[in-house]
C-alpha cells in the first residue's frame, strides 16, 4: 500500500476507499472530517481520545529559564501549550510484538 515509510493523508484515504467500497472522493471527505473534528477538539482545549489507539493530551507549560547550550547566556523559554500523544496498552503490545 505505501511507497515510503511514511503513512500519509492519501494512504488512509486509499485504506477507507478499500475497505468500505466507498468511493474515492467519500473515503478522502470522511477522513478529512476525522481529522478536522479531532482538531477542532483540540483547538477548543480538550483532550482527544481514541480507544485502542492512544490519547492527545493538551498541556500548557510554564515559562521558566533556559540556556543556550553553545554560550550558557540564560533565555526565558515562554509559556506554551504543547501537544502529547500517549498510545494505548493495546497500540504499545500490538507495536511491540511486531
Amino acid at each position: 500500500m505505501r511507497s515510503t515509510n511514511t503513512l500519509t493523508r492519501a494512504d488512509i484515504c486509499e485504506a477507507v476507499h478499500k475497505k468500505t467500497g466507498y468511493p474515492k472522493s467519500e473515503s478522502q471527505q470522511l477522513v478529512e472530517d476525522v481529522l478536522d473534528l479531532m482538531t477542532e477538539a483540540l483547538i477548543s482545549g480538550e483532550n482527544v481520545k481514541i480507544s485502542g489507539f492512544g490519547t492527545f493530551l493538551l498541556r500548557d507549560k510554564a515559562e521558566r529559564v533556559g540556556r543556550n547550550p553553545k554560550t550558557g547566556v540564560e533565555v526565558p523559554i515562554t509559556p506554551r501549550r504543547v501537544l502529547i500523544f500517549r498510545a494505548s496498552q493495546a497500540l504499545r503490545d500490538k507495536v511491540s510484538k511486531a
